[in-house]
Order: structure tokens, then sequence, then C-alpha cells
């Protein structure tokens, strides 16, 4: 599901493509245009005065509800039973009934009696040309069933197969609902986190910015140190303003996925967590994804269709035998009436038909190779998955430490520079650096943690275990 990983990435991509101290992305205009399903939901019909408290597990419960992905999905599921019935009635019996009255009249001319009316005629009479009208009914039963047709029973094999697949569908569409919700909702922590890292920064630049001012009304620095520190607050205070922004935009983005009612007030109560995970070997997941993945056993069960169809399409040369009966009772009115039955069976051969068959197999060999083709893609897609989610993971992981690191470092840096500045052995120009290095390593932090986690939603949807197994990973079992 490479495509749809890039879809619902982009917003990651778009959120986290900010400079180093947090500054807000350039402003885009989404076009009209055909939505990715998984993004959007059949909401909720009212919005409740409570206040919602959604932890992770109640997000991706929801999305499982709600999601129109999904949606849609189990239509499909339902299109592909319809299709395989249909299939199927041409091998069941067809048993109908008809009760019919019929009043007529007859022309004796049309039957080919005109030049022998007037023989049969008495002398001095005339036989009519139209039968006066006369009436009968009719109650009949019928019955046609095919005994034996190897296209309609190949046919309604390769309808047996694509319903297993739409089937196996539905289940990766389950996953892919796991994945879009998984991300979209740490994508919404991280954003809190960053509001809570930006207003941090703020205060200290309020503070800075307060001291400067002081030293400069008591003649202890020049007005440069109060204009630097000026800037860098409000510097600060834009970068909070478009965090509590970027905050509630995501928030919205969670409640169309997740399907929750518009103007519904909601809270996201998990944090960013950070859980390390010790990988299994990679032949193990390679072992586990294709014998899990439900997109790769749909892709599988479309083969198997193809085949199938295929062969029906080749077995339209063969003969096929089918019978058809009638019972009933047929009379002037039902006091004055007679049972009548038929039974006719005959086999049906095919002689020419206009390369009819011929065409049809041109298509299901078309088809048949279309399905093998991309049933190879998708194998190696999956060992792709598999091993770029254990790279990204290995090197989230990583990244995790030494932005844990890098975060320790900036911290005991704008401690010095601040004493520095204090004791007036430097001017606040060491302040406003390590406050920015110190910004630039927050934000590096969140941007791992968040790499990490969807690492780990990526690598539970790689083998097929997201909607099982996507909490486990967060908290680092297996």
């Amino acid at each position: 599901m490479l495509p749809f990983l890039i879809l619902t990435l982009v917003g990651a991509s778009q959120l986290f493509a900010q400079s180093a101290g947090g500054a807000s992305t350039t402003p885009s205009i989404s076009l009209p245009g055909n939505q990715n399903p998984f993004l959007g939901s059949e909401p909720e019909a009212k919005a409740t005065s409570e206040v919602l408290q959604i932890d992770f597990k109640d997000a991706i419960d929801r999305g499982l509800r709600h999601n129109l992905g999904l949606l849609l999905a189990g239509d499909q599921t339902q299109t592909a039973r319809g299709e395989r019935w249909k299939e199927l009635s041409e091998l069941l019996p067809n048993i109908s009934g008809r009760v019919q009255e019929n009043v007529q009249t007859q022309s004796l001319a049309a039957l080919g009696f005109n030049k022998l009316l007037p023989v049969l005629s008495p002398p001095g009479t005339s036989v009519p040309a139209v039968v006066p009208a006369f009436n009968y009914f009719d109650a009949r039963a019928s019955l046609g069933q095919s005994l034996f047709n190897f296209r309609n029973i190949e046919r309604e094999r390769s309808a047996s197969e694509s319903l297993k697949a739409a089937q196996f569908n539905y289940k990766d569409a389950r996953e892919i609902v796991v994945l879009s919700v998984g991300n979209s909702y740490l994508q919404a922590i991280a954003a809190a986190a960053r509001v809570e890292t930006t207003e941090a920064q703020v205060r200290n630049a309020q503070a800075l910015y307060a001291k400067a001012s002081d030293q400069q009304k008591a003649g202890l620095s020049p007005a440069i140190d109060a204009l630097r520190s000026q800037v860098e607050l409000q510097t600060r205070q834009q970068q909070f303003i478009a965090a509590r922004n970027d905050l509630a935009k995501l928030k919205l983005t969670v409640a169309r996925i997740i399907g929750l009612a518009p103007g519904q007030e909601f809270v996201l109560t998990e944090k960013a967590p950070y859980q390390a995970l010790a990988p299994l070997p990679l032949e193990t997941y390679l072992q586990r994804a294709y014998a899990s993945r439900a997109d790769y056993q749909a892709a599988a069960a479309r083969v198997r269709a193809a085949e199938l169809s295929r062969r029906g399409a080749a077995a339209g040369r063969y003969p096929s035998f089918e019978v058809n009966a009638n019972l009933g009772d047929i009379g002037v009115t039902p006091a004055h009436s007679n049972g009548t039955w038929q039974v006719n069976g005959g086999i049906n051969i095919p002689i020419f038909a206009g390369n009819r068959v011929h065409a049809d197999v041109l298509e299901a060999d078309a088809l048949l190779k279309q399905v093998r083709s991309q049933l190879g893609d998708l194998s190696g897609r999956i060992d792709y998955e598999v091993r770029a989610a254990l790279l990204d993971l290995n090197a989230a992981a990583e990244q995790v430490e030494v932005a844990r690191s890098s975060v320790d470092l900036a911290e005991q840096t704008l401690a010095q520079s601040q004493d520095r500045f204090t004791a007036g052995v430097a001017d606040n120009l060491e302040v406003v650096q390590a406050q920015e290095a110190l910004a630039a390593a927050h934000e590096s932090y969140i941007q791992s943690l968040y790499a990490h986690n969807l690492a780990k939603v990526e690598l539970a949807y790689a083998i097929g275990d997201a909607e099982d197994g996507v909490n486990r990973y967060l908290k680092g079992t297996q």
C-alpha cells in the first residue's frame, strides 16, 4: 500500500518540514478532487456536551466503526457476494409458476384454410374466416435445470475466489484504518508536545526580555540587548501561535478520520511515548508478512479467480446439457380442465459462435497476466516495506537517544549563558543563540519520537499485524 502511505504521511512531511526553531510551514490550499477515503468518515449524528477523553485504542476503535474507506470496502464485499450468487444462479434450478386466462379469436385464413373454406362450407352456408372468440385458462409450474455446463461451473468458482479477495480486501482496509488513525493520532500528540515546548520557550524569552530591559534602564547593558531579546520573544510568540493552530487542525484531522460528530470537543489523552522495541530477525518478519498480509492473500485469490475465469472462457467450446419440465392444468374452466406435463432435455454443442469464445479467452489471458504481475510486484513491495520499516525503526531509535542528549546539552548551555549574562560577563547574544539551540533540540526530539512511533505502526502494518498488535508495538512488546 505504498501509494496510501505517501498520501497519509504527506501531512507529516508538511508538519515537520519546519525550521529548527519550529517555524510554521507555508500556508497552502487543497484543490477540490477525489479524497482518499481513508482520510474521511461517516461521522456520528450529533455532538455531545461532554469533552471526550480519547486514547489511542479508543481512536482506533472509533475509526474501525466510522472510517469511510472501511465502509466502502464493506460495500465492495457485498457487491462481490452478489456477483457470486448471480453466477451460482446459473447452476441452481430455476422454478417459476404462472396462471393465465386467455381469450382470443383465430383467423382460419391465416392458418392456410382460405382455399378450403368454400369446399368445407355446406350448401347455402359459408364457414366464417375468423373463429368466434373462445377462452381457456392455464396454470403451470416450470422447471429449468442445467445438468452440466462447465463454463458456468468455472465462472461460479471464479466468483467465489473474487468474493474471498473482497473479504481479504476488507480485512486489509481495517489494517489501513489502523495505520491512518495511528499516523494522525501520533501527529496530533507530536503537535501537542510542540505547543508545550514553544510555550516554555516564550516564557524563557519573556524572562530574558524583562531582564535585558531592566539592565538597559539601569544603564548596565546597551539598547541592542533589549532589542535582540524583544525580537527573540516575538519570534517565539509567532511559533507558539503557529503551533497551537497546527494542533487544532491536526485534531480536526483525527476527528474526521475516526468519525466524531462535527463540533465534538475531545482531548487526546496519550502523550508521545517512547518504548524501545527489540526487533526480531528479518526473516521472521517476512514469513509473518507473507502469511498474514490480507492484501497479499487478496492478490493470490484474484490470481486464482482469473485462472478459473480463463478456464471458464475456454469451456465455451464444450457441450452443455440441460433439462426443462413443466406441469400444469389447462382447460376452459378449473372445473373442466386436464392436467398436462412436459419434459425435455438436450445437449447443446457449440459449432461456430463468431469467435466469441476466442475473444473471451484473449481477455481472460490478459487479465490473468495482469493479476499475476500485480502479485509478483506486491511480493517485492512487501519485502521492501518490511525492510524499510525496520531501517526506519532502528534509525529513529538512535535519533531519539541523540536528540535526548542534545536537549540536555542545550539546557545546560542556556543555563550557563544566562548566568554569564546576569553576571555581565557577556551580552545576551549568547542567551539568544542558546535559546535557539534549545528550540532546535526540542524540535528534533519531538520529530524523532514521532518517527520512532510511526515506524512501529508501519512495521505492524507491514507484517499484517496492525489491528491486533499496534498497541503492543507502541508499548515495546511483540
